[in-house]
């Protein structure tokens, strides 16, 4: 067939009372959230705050700043970064200046704990200082909506998968030892814990995996992305403008608090988008694990964890599930969907960075319910190759699509925003190659659900991101749960995973 381009216009979000708009700062601006006046609405946010007294005393000044309006000073800038009316403006919720609880951490402690050689050690010990008070709190009559963990930028710099301490305390583990603990075995005498080999060494992510433990949904900042002035946005961190992180820590606290920003108004009754993931074991190159999140027309997120197994081909560079496994993990999701009371669903959509083979979807179809469509989609970016340009210095306009077959197509999920009259990055925008490798489905249509699907992000509060929720978000949800296999009380809720 002849090459077809499209110009999707931006999806249209859903807010208070059925108003639609495609912006969320516009829609939560003027209606509020789509949740307002709701029974589910969380009225009043219940919030524990833990960190050291520095860390403690720049987020009760945020509170003060989400209380009340944020400008950006110089206007021609106010379209790329929008005036923050103050949060129970945007929310309808009321955000007190004095939380539920307040644990104050030693300082120094977190400092000594974040140079420790070992990074198993090193996660474990800072994990603990902030788990601890998460434990107590648990036991008090609030019934928390979320927590705030504010870390210090050592804690950030030194507890990630790639940091090295050269100068500390302790000894770095030879890849020998690493293997022998990992594999839970203990010396004679007891110098460490074999449990913290069982944990991923990034602090975010270990953290996130704990506290799911006490049912705590949890918002981890920085320290240095708290200060409360517009005099660091191209700093050394490249902080954005205070009405931006506000609006941005605004949208995520509420829906970490149970609260729903938006939803898509264009959103099909009976149709799910599930994102499949892989993550490659550490210690095992052979061994990787599955994850799937699935997305409903309301916008809810639900995660599931699928099987170990040899799925990754160094001679392909691919995962691929067997078909047991793929039944395995389709059905364990819909069994979960249908225990927190699903609805009867219509189709099912699978998202995948890799290929989806005809193996892998003969066991995917044995899990769909009778009469459900079942549709296998390949996304993934194109970072080498097909580009589009336009005449003069503006990029491409985002929500171009362009269909090569009746299978296939190209879609620019980034790219210059009408609302914004600006492009907001920094490279040539990157395509996103989108294959329907199995099953029957519109193209089109495809390609218009996966841009829908960019405006899912509530995390934070944009127009919307470079690519999907299905496929932006499965490394957040492999990393959190593959990497902390001893978690000991996985969530199926998306909030507790961003």
């Amino acid at each position: 067939m002849a090459t077809k381009t499209y110009l999707f216009p931006e999806p249209n979000l859903e807010f208070a009372h059925g108003q639609c708009l495609p912006s969320p700062h516009d829609g939560m601006g003027l209606f509020g959230p789509y949740d307002l006046g709701r029974p589910s609405q969380p009225k009043n946010i219940v919030y524990g705050l833990v960190g050291t007294d520095t860390g403690v005393a720049a987020f009760r000044q945020w509170g003060k700043i989400l209380s009340k309006a944020q400008i950006h000073p110089e206007e021609a800038s106010r379209r790329l970064w929008p005036p923050f009316p103050g949060f129970e403006a945007v929310t309808g919720a009321v955000w007190p200046l004095e939380p539920a609880w307040t644990q104050s951490l030693d300082a120094q402690a977190l400092a000594d704990a974040a140079v420790i050689k070992d990074p198993y050690q090193r996660a474990a010990k800072l994990v603990s200082f902030y788990l601890d008070p998460l434990a107590r709190a648990r036991k008090r009559d609030e019934n928390f909506g979320v927590f705030i963990c504010v870390v210090p930028d050592v804690v950030w710099q030194n507890c990630r998968p790639k940091s090295v301490v050269s100068e500390g305390t302790g000894f770095r583990l030879s890849s020998k030892e690493k293997k022998f603990r990992k594999q839970g075995m203990g010396d004679l005498f007891d110098e460490y814990d074999v449990d913290d080999y069982q944990y991923s060494v990034d602090f975010r992510r270990q953290l996130k995996a704990k506290a799911m433990e006490y049912d705590l949904p949890i918002q981890i900042l920085r320290e240095s992305t708290l200060k409360p002035d517009d005099s660091h946005e191209f700093g050394d961190r490249g902080l954005t403008p205070l009405s931006d992180r506000a609006w941005n820590l605004t949208t995520a606290l509420y829906y970490k608090s149970g609260g729903k920003p938006w939803r898509l108004a264009a959103a099909r009754e009976g149709v799910c988008y599930l994102g499949i993931a892989f993550r490659l074991i550490e210690e095992n190159k052979s061994t990787a694990c599955c994850a799937a999140q699935m997305f409903l027309d309301s916008g809810d997120g639900i995660v599931f964890l699928g099987d170990y197994g040899p799925w990754y081909s160094e001679e392909s560079k691919q995962f691929h599930l067997t078909g047991e496994a793929a039944q395995n993990l389709l059905a364990g999701i819909l069994r979960t969907y249908q225990e927190l009371e699903g609805k009867p669903l219509k189709e099912i959509f699978l998202h995948s960075r890799s290929d989806i083979s005809a193996e892998e979807f003969a066991g995917y179809q044995k899990a769909c319910p009778p009469g459900v469509s079942l549709v296998g989609v390949r996304i993934r970016p194109e970072t080498r190759g097909f580009r589009l340009f336009r005449k003069g210095r503006r990029p491409v306009l985002r929500g171009t699509f362009v269909q090569d077959s009746e299978r296939s197509g190209f879609l620019w999920a980034n790219g210059f925003k009408l609302r914004l009259m600006t492009y907001d990055g920094w490279e040539v925008p990157v395509p996103l190659r989108i294959d329907l490798q199995h099953g029957t489905a519109d193209i089109e249509q495809v390609a218009k659900d996966v841009f829908s699907l960019t405006k899912l992000n509530y995390n934070t509060c944009k127009l919307g991101e470079s690519q999907p929720v299905t496929v932006h978000f499965s490394d957040a949800v492999g990393e959190i749960l593959v990497n902390n296999p001893k978690t000991r009380k996985p969530q199926h809720s998306f909030k507790y995973y961003i």
